[in-house]
């Protein structure tokens, strides 16, 4: 098939979602185009596949930033899945819904509909929660949410103990009534294995005969007739192909590819456009612009106790994990690398948490691409505590290279050029510091690796902070949602301002990020987007 009702570009965590939903009636027709394969791959299933997908350039864009004055001048390494599922398919896993206030500050922005109360029955709806139903989840829902409990290393016991003694509420729900405090995360797993959006939502569409997917298959232009959108230029095998749609073209494809594509397509800024040889087909100022991401902030500890080094850095503990999880699909290989973590207001006279914590039971080396294909964790057991402020204010942009779809995208994130920002993390690395001062976490700590104890003022942690901070991969904004069609790219609806026929579904759109991981949002996403257009086009001139 050529012609379709729908169109959807990307099938990562908002896309699948989308595609599923558009398709349960039976009848309408919709092409689902996703640049990268199939997502039928071992380490992809397998929870903790995380660390051989980490470079793994057969399932992942392994973008890489321009260099960052706010971090030394270091380019920032960006993975993004190029595969069914996206992101949701080589993620760590955790499944963290935000803070209310967030989706009450998109209200606020201009954005009627998008505020909690309205939010969150589709989280409620897309849940099926370990929990069981309640107020704050949902059961019987596409996403399998799960509990660690009982499977949660020691280790997470001890930083849950210290969270307590640096005067946190342990909270055992952190989707709860409140996010805040310490917890064990809640991740997206069933059975031992990774739920993705692909597996949540397109595995149960894929019979449907009004359901088309098509795998490596890269979108390189939207196509037009006047100011509406009617198709899509793809790239599949050594051929480009053209496809129509009788309804809408809806972009999923994340918060790069999505303004990428737009501006390949003349949706953009005009500057920009007109540099790159594009015909400029709307000029709209905002794709690629506002963009914000988590930045993290490690402090590493070789630790007295035994970590999940002891179990995964031998050939024999590799070995033995492998066996217990292909015969009771647990242990190490079926979990998230992050057991617990949560949210603390940093300084007094805040309304809700500044930062996220995260803790880790093993240790390993980030390095670029090219430098190591896999990550692989140290020969000693260890530990990480983590900070990653919630709610940053510094900006940045995504910019196409050139008029070519095959080149990558200039990613300036412009981390910590917000003083702002500069002041929470170090505010963070020093409550890492009082945590690890507890009596809980300091009898398990055998050396401060990293910064070490000779980093210890205020500027020595700074240059620290911007030697070593790195992005936790929740880019958001690019394409984000507002009123104003000099300031934003979609309309409450998801609609592009200007122009009809096109909508953009994905964690692009979020006018700020949320507090925390960005792949339950963005599922969200999906699914409100999706409902949005049911119900327009079940309106008599839909």
């Amino acid at each position: 098939m050529k012609e379709y009702d729908f169109i959807v570009i990307g099938a990562g965590s908002a896309g699948c979602a989308v595609a599923n939903r558009l398709t349960a009636d039976g009848r309408t027709r919709v092409l689902l185009l996703e640049a990268g394969p199939s997502d039928l791959r071992f380490w992809v299933q397998v929870p903790i596949g995380y660390g051989r997908t980490f470079f793994d350039s057969r399932v992942n864009w392994k973008y890489l930033t321009e260099p960052v004055p706010g971090l030394g001048g270091r380019t920032n390494y960006w993975p993004r899945g190029k595969i069914l599922g996206g992101s949701s398919s080589i993620n760590a896993m955790v499944y963290s819904r935000g803070h209310s206030g967030d989706f009450d500050d998109w209200a606020a922005m201009g954005n009627p509909g998008w505020g909690w109360t309205d939010i969150l029955p589709y989280y409620r709806g897309m849940e099926d929660h370990e929990l069981g139903p309640s107020p704050h989840h949902g059961s019987g829902g596409p996403v399998h949410v799960a509990e660690l409990g009982p499977a949660a290393h020691p280790l997470a016991r001890v930083f849950l103990d210290a969270g307590a003694e640096a005067g946190l509420v342990v909270n055992s729900d952190l989707n709860g009534e409140t996010i805040e405090g310490v917890g064990l995360y809640q991740v997206t797993t069933k059975g031992g294995f990774r739920v993705s959006s692909a597996r949540a939502y397109l595995w149960p569409a894929r019979r449907r005969s009004n359901l088309h997917v098509l795998t490596k298959a890269q979108a390189t232009r939207v196509l037009f007739e006047g100011r509406r959108a009617v198709g899509v230029a793809y790239h599949h095998g050594a051929r480009e192909i053209e496809a129509r749609a009788g309804r809408e073209v809806i972009l999923c494809g994340g918060s790069i590819n999505s303004p990428q594509l737009l501006q390949l397509s003349g949706v953009g800024p005009a500057g920009l456009l007109r540099r790159h040889g594009i015909e400029v087909r709307h000029d709209s100022p905002a794709v690629g612009r506002h963009l914000q991401d988590h930045l993290c902030y490690d402090h590493v500890y070789r630790s007295t106790r035994r970590s999940l080094n002891n179990d995964l850095y031998p050939w024999w503990g590799k070995l033995r994990a492998g066996l217990r999880y292909v015969l009771f699909r647990d242990g190490p290989l079926s979990q998230s690398v992050n057991h617990a973590g949560g949210f603390f207001r940093s300084r007094p006279g805040l309304g809700r948490p500044d930062i996220q914590l995260y803790f880790s039971p093993l240790t390993y080396e980030r390095m670029l691409p090219g430098k190591r294909r896999i990550m692989n964790p140290d020969p000693f057991p260890g530990f990480i505590t983590s900070v990653s402020p919630c709610r940053p204010k510094s900006r940045g942009t995504i910019e196409i290279r050139s008029g070519d779809w095959r080149a990558p995208p200039v990613i300036q994130p412009n981390c910590l050029s917000n003083d702002d920002d500069v002041e929470e993390l170090l505010r963070g690395g020093r409550f890492l510091r009082r945590l690890a001062a507890t009596p809980s976490l300091s009898s398990v700590i055998a050396e401060e690796l990293k910064p070490g104890p000779g980093i210890a003022s205020d500027e020595a942690l700074v240059d620290d902070i911007r030697q070593r901070a790195y992005s936790v991969f929740h880019p958001v904004g690019t394409c984000r949602m507002g009123p104003d069609p000099a300031d934003s790219v979609v309309d409450s609806r998801l609609e592009v301002h200007g122009l009809g026929g096109l909508r953009v579904i994905d964690a692009s759109i979020f006018p700020t990020l949320t507090s925390g991981n960005t792949n339950a949002p963005a599922m969200m996403v999906g699914e409100k987007g999706a409902d949005m257009i049911l119900e327009d086009a079940a309106r008599p001139n839909g």
